[in-house]
């Protein structure tokens, strides 16, 4: 009874403050929405028993990625009027060879995925090592290897694709 009253304790604070994330005029208020939203998603690992995931939450999304989204917030400077349109920078078929790759890596994950074993249920119970953080990383790193490279390719690209757009014009 008392994990049920936590769990949705939990979802409405996370909710509550998701709203308030999209809501919020301040962007630095959003943020600091942003970060509790993390937060509460970490206390409701916790309640689950995945404390590892939860301390994977607090470092990376609480701590990491929210000072990122700070970064971008402050170099942005959202009380300057727009400037004018100018397309002399486009690049529409490097952006059409780039969507095609996307789409041609996608279509392989699929094939690749139809076309591997699928996992036994009890994948848990067969693992050689035992802990949470063991099978985590164990998993990780043999069922999940494609969609894990695929994250941080995804990362990679978001990356260097704000570097592009903070860079200034000489």
């Amino acid at each position: 009874m008392a994990e049920a009253i936590a769990f949705y304790v939990l979802a409405a604070c996370i909710l509550g403050f998701a709203v308030l994330v999209v809501t919020a005029k301040n962007p630095v208020h959003s943020v600091v929405f942003l970060v509790l939203d993390f937060l509460c998603v970490a206390a409701l690992y916790v309640t689950l028993g995945a404390e590892f995931v939860a301390a994977i939450q607090v470092l990376v999304y609480a701590g990491g990625i929210v000072v990122l989204y700070l970064f971008v917030v402050m170099l942005v400077n959202v009380k300057r009027p727009p400037e004018a349109f100018r397309a002399g920078g486009r690049h529409a078929m490097l952006g059409l060879a780039l969507a095609g790759a996307v789409l041609v890596e996608a279509a392989a994950i699929a094939v690749w995925s139809r076309l591997s074993p699928a996992a036994p249920a009890s994948a848990a119970q067969s693992l050689p090592v035992s802990g949470n953080t063991e099978q985590v990383g164990w998993l990780l790193y043999t069922s999940y290897l494609v969609p894990f490279e695929v994250a941080s390719m995804l990362l990679l690209v978001a990356m260097v694709g704000a570097i592009v757009l903070a860079r200034k014009e000489s």
